[in-house]
């Protein structure tokens, strides 16, 4: 019996599985923290080599300057069909320059499995690897192609402030969106929460502490109320939660204090919920009537949820999980939030949670399963060889 052109995907991932992993590797050992542009200039190119040495030289490429962000790199490869994908990730890390060098591996687990650690490795370079070799197998395998938009981006993990219209524009060129993130636990995850950071900015009067502490209004005082009636406007039942990370304030101890800021993170669920703590936010009132509190409700990306258009593309996903072999492939909500919830915003067809399966994201010792890559490769490489047509809903 002839193997199915999806189980010969799989067992080709498996014979390169240790070329896919050097790869991985590779870009694990060069940092790429987000504020270090010197450092995301040589990951990004390093990120072209590894593509071109894999892929060739693309059809059209195009470096979209970051400014005070890293860059972010488009490079698209013809098919041999009509059908249009994009394949998104980030090469930034939340790690500054220097951590590797004092990175703590973890240990097996406890069922005697593998684990490859490093910087950035879960989150996300295992999945731009995996991206990139999807479409390299599925060009080999023979079977008809569609057309592949690489987007790799320098600032997701700070917003994707200067990236977020390139990838609306080239998401809303392509079929569909395949976003190379971390799966949860092997999930793919068909919702995510939108993300705020609100920075709050209290205005008092000063005076002194001793001589005249009646003629001063305290900005601490003044912010310490809003962020305990803030916290009250958390709803975890419906997966609204409010932490106020930072506080900066005052000039002196004996100086009653003229400023103080904030700056809240908040994760919604829905647009509902959105819409909430932006009214009830504004409404919170401080007990001193001489201080002024202004809330700037910066709304970093929208809540993302399974739309109409993206359940088809999650029920093919799960066709070519079946035809690998697994019983099932699971969906997941996360609470972080990545670049696919400007896509699905947009009402456009995406999936999330493409690449690793490991653990640890942002934390010491993140890893990945090295035995989960080769499944994970030929899943991207399985769904690309389906969408050489468009996805009709």
């Amino acid at each position: 019996m002839t193997a199915s052109p999806v189980a010969a995907l799989t067992a080709r991932a498996q014979d390169v599985s240790s070329e896919i992993v050097t790869d991985i590797l590779t870009l694990v050992r060069h940092e790429t923290g987000s504020y270090d542009l010197p450092a995301l200039a040589t990951g990004r190119d390093l990120l072209r080599e590894l593509a071109v040495h894999r892929l060739g030289r693309p059809d059209h490429e195009h470096r979209h300057p970051g400014g005070d962000c890293g860059d972010t790199l488009t490079l698209t490869y013809t098919g041999t069909a009509p059908g249009h994908v994009a394949l998104v990730g980030h090469y930034d890390t939340v790690w500054p320059t220097g951590t590797l060098a004092g990175w703590e591996h973890p240990q097996a687990s406890g069922d005697g499995r593998d684990k490859l650690s490093g910087p950035g490795i879960f989150d996300m370079k295992t999945g731009l690897a995996q991206g990139i070799w999807s479409l390299k197998l599925a060009r080999e395998s023979g079977v008809p192609v569609p057309t592949v938009t690489f987007l790799f981006n320098g600032d997701e993990e700070i917003g994707s402030l200067s990236s977020r219209p390139v990838i609306e524009e080239v998401a809303r060129k392509a079929d569909v969106t395949l976003v190379l993130e971390p799966t949860a636990h092997g999930a793919v995850k068909t919702g995510r929460k939108g993300t705020g950071i609100f920075e709050v900015t209290v205005t008092g009067v000063e005076a002194h502490a001793g001589l005249a502490p009646q003629d001063g209004a305290s900005a601490i005082t003044a912010l310490s109320e809003f962020v305990v009636a803030a916290a009250g406007v958390a709803a975890p039942d419906k997966g609204t939660t409010i932490n106020t990370g930072l506080i900066k304030g005052g000039t002196a101890t004996n100086v009653v204090a003229g400023w103080a800021t904030a700056s809240v993170d908040i994760r919604v669920g829905s647009q509902a919920e959105q819409d909430r703590v932006d009214a009830e936010l504004d409404a919170i009132d401080v007990s001193d009537p001489r201080v002024r509190v202004k809330v700037d409700h910066a709304w970093n990306r929208p809540p993302m949820t399974l739309n109409a258009a993206s359940a088809p593309l999650l029920d093919l996903a799960r066709q070519v999980a079946r035809e690998q072999g697994r019983q099932e492939l699971p969906t997941a909500a996360v609470g972080g939030a990545s670049d696919a919830n400007f896509v699905a915003a947009l009402g456009l067809p995406v999936l999330c949670g493409m690449g690793a399966v490991g653990d640890g994201a942002h934390a010491q010792g993140e890893f990945v399963y090295p035995d989960t890559v080769p499944a994970q490769t030929a899943l991207v490489a399985g769904l690309l060889a389906r969408l050489a047509d468009p996805l009709r809903g």
